[in-house]
């Protein structure tokens, strides 16, 4: 019964440190950064869309060495070489969308820290003379340190992960479905919920054994 409420006050506090966390994405006082946040999504989102279209290039590649028989042999291998370039300049411009989405986000992330640094400085100064002499400050200090850098792990996690992941399943879910056969979504679907199912009850179980551990 502990176990179970002590695991329900934890979820309640991550959700809490999202919510406090999540400001830093959206300031009212600084219009740049939200315009940071959605270049970045934009160029997140063109990654998802060119990854999830770039095998049919690979596709059409292979079906135009396999093309009819008529067709001369040098128009066949010129079509598969142009469409293997292309399926090579999608990919690159997959990775390299990433990449950009990470550069402009930088600069949002950098400015979080910065901020959630500040305060964190700002509020230990204004603690008592008393709890300074009974505290270890080398310990303190890389708790914070490390509290500061897990900031921007969630900033990406809330703003890169979650919704990106549901929307590119969703794309393979319909790109499955129309060119295959919903069975395939569905095999697909029940193979990714149990994984998360397991995921979830395996990371739970080891978070347990070290809490007793320690």
């Amino acid at each position: 019964m502990s176990g179970t409420y002590s695991t329900e006050l934890e979820r309640k506090s991550g959700w809490r440190t999202i919510r406090k966390v999540a400001p830093y994405l959206w300031p009212d006082e600084h219009p740049w950064v939200k315009h940071r946040v959605v270049w970045a999504m934009v160029a997140l989102f063109v990654s998802k869309f060119v990854t999830v279209g770039t095998p049919f290039f690979y596709k059409a590649a292979v079906d135009a060495l396999s093309g009819d028989q008529t067709d001369a042999v040098w128009m066949m291998t010129l079509g598969a070489v142009g469409l293997t370039v292309a399926y090579g300049m999608a990919r690159l411009m997959g990775v390299g969308f990433q990449q950009l989405r990470d550069a402009i986000f930088a600069a949002v992330g950098q400015r979080a820290l910065r901020q959630l640094a500040l305060e964190t400085f700002s509020h230990i100064h204004r603690l008592s003379l008393r709890y300074h002499i009974t505290r270890k400050t080398g310990g303190l200090s890389r708790i914070i340190e490390r509290g500061v850098k897990g900031v921007e792990f969630l900033l990406r996690f809330m703003l890169f992960s979650i919704g990106p992941l549901i929307l590119e399943l969703l794309m393979i879910a319909v790109v499955l479905a129309v060119v295959f056969d919903f069975s395939y979504v569905a095999v697909i679907a029940v193979t990714i919920a149990i994984y998360i199912w397991f995921t979830f009850k395996v990371t739970e179980w080891r978070v347990q054994i070290r809490k007793e551990m320690n």
